[in-house]
């Protein structure tokens, strides 16, 4: 599994207008829907609930939420850069820039783990980080994403 398995150039964007963890999700709906087809009502329901056990901001201004849902076939993602960073609920009380989510069919299983293991990896990295905070470019964020593991693996 790698990420440009699970995340396609246009889910990559960069957004300026967020002001709540809410907003954010619905934002996240609506590019799952644009780009995978998902229902965006249900992404958004779905990442709240599980935003609910607990926040999935890890630290480093990093936030992964994720959710499974009903009609997927397969794991998708959706990355964000945010221009003004949002308070998340984080680990370490900072605030929230990159945002990666991940939906995956509610039998998943293992799966949605190693999904989740990956684009942790991915995003612990530091060089990696550094790349996605310093361009403006969607195109060149899913580059940097999806070369950081390929180029790690080999």
């Amino acid at each position: 599994m790698d990420l440009s398995s699970i995340l396609k150039p246009g889910a990559v964007r960069i957004v300026g207008h967020l002001t709540s963890k809410k907003r954010l999700f619905q934002e996240i709906g609506d590019i799952a829907s644009q780009v995978y087809g998902l229902g965006a009502p249900d992404a958004v329901d779905a990442l709240q609930e599980r935003e609910g056990l607990g926040p999935t901001g890890v630290g480093n201004g990093i936030a992964l939420p994720h959710a499974r849902l009903h009609g997927l076939d397969h794991i998708v993602g959706v990355f964000l850069r945010l221009e003004k960073s949002l308070d998340f609920g984080a680990v370490d009380r900072q605030p929230v820039d990159l945002v990666f989510a991940l939906f995956a069919p509610k039998d998943s299983g293992v799966d949605h783990l190693k999904a989740l293991a990956l684009v942790s990896r991915t995003m612990r990295d530091g060089q990696v980080c550094a790349k996605l905070r310093a361009n403006d470019d969607p195109s060149t964020l899913y580059a940097v994403l999806t070369e950081a593991r390929t180029s790690q693996a080999a």
